[in-house]
């Protein structure tokens, strides 16, 4: 068996999002509303319940051999900041925190302060994509503009790993050139780019040209829901192997982590089966595969 490392995973003390259709709330079953009344399966329903505690995230790891996790926080869920720290500290060879938060927040300063050295979280996560992160409440920015290159400084002295969703291939928020020279004006942070730049089926080519432009020496990119947005698939998921060849020829198996969006993906996929793409890939060696499995995030993100 191999080892495994989940880069991209949410527990949810409760559902309180905010996306394109304004505020996500419980409407029972799993399911979140927005306040625009259209409706989404955020936790599997039959766990019966509209949160994903850390200990029920830990069955799903045991179960799945699954040593740790990198708890990510988005606006889809809504921020979870202090639920994850709190997971953290009290199974600290399990799960590491990410911390997030609104820029534009008027006490901006304070937020930061207190997440990143009062709490002393080391990973930043960024969710700009139109359809629930800070571009679906804010107007369109430039990921190279003033904002986030004042929150990247503020990463980059602090050591933090800078972990980023660019939203959808092709919409307003995936900057893959802005994207590109933030990151190189910050060559000695860690970056992570959720999703593997999120691409339709369509868009194989486009994703390709996308990491390639982003295959910097301080960039990794998470796997994370692929195998839904490159639907139609079906186990052994041979459209998202396809995807995952073509990342693999481009930036290298060394940059990709596995993730799989727990706990929302589970409503649709199995998790033996998201890990299984990865771990039973004829197109890949033993030393490739657990390179993603999990010694890439361990150096990035615990830098082993």
């Amino acid at each position: 068996l191999m080892k495994i490392i989940d880069a991209h995973v949410h527990l949810v003390q409760c559902i309180a999002g905010t996306g394109a259709g304004g505020e996500l709330r419980s409407c029972g079953q799993g399911r979140g509303m927005y306040a625009d009344g259209s409706t989404c399966q955020l936790l599997p329903a039959e766990w019966n319940t509209d949160q994903a505690t850390p200990e029920r995230i830990l069955q799903v790891m045991n179960e799945n051999g699954v040593e740790r996790a990198v708890l990510l926080q988005g606006g889809y869920l809504g921020f979870q900041n202090l639920y994850s720290w709190q997971a953290q500290q009290k199974w600290p060879e399990r799960f590491l925190a990410a911390g997030a938060y609104d820029p534009c927040s008027r006490n901006r300063d304070g937020i930061v302060r207190h997440l990143f050295e009062e709490l002393g979280l080391r990973v930043v996560k960024f969710e700009v994509s139109t359809g629930s992160g800070l571009m679906a409440t804010h107007p369109v920015f430039a990921l190279d503009g003033d904002m986030m290159e004042r929150e990247a400084a503020f990463a980059d002295e602090h050591g933090l790993v800078f972990v980023l969703d660019i939203g959808k291939l092709g919409s307003p928020s995936s900057q893959v050139q802005a994207l590109r020279r933030l990151i190189q004006r910050h060559a000695g942070m860690k970056f992570v780019v959720c999703h593997l730049l999120a691409p339709k089926q369509t868009q194989l080519r486009e994703m390709a040209d996308g990491l390639a432009a982003l295959a910097l020496p301080n960039v990794w990119f998470d796997l994370a829901s692929l195998q839904h947005n490159v639907r139609p698939d079906q186990p052994p998921y041979p459209v998202t192997r396809r995807f995952l060849a073509r990342a693999a020829e481009t930036v290298g198996t060394d940059r990709l982590l596995f993730g799989t969006d727990t706990p929302q993906n589970l409503c649709q996929f199995r998790y033996a089966d998201l890990a299984a793409t990865i771990a039973e890939d004829p197109a890949l060696a033993r030393e490739q595969k657990e390179a993603i499995l999990y010694h890439n995030a361990m150096r990035v993100f615990w830098g082993e």
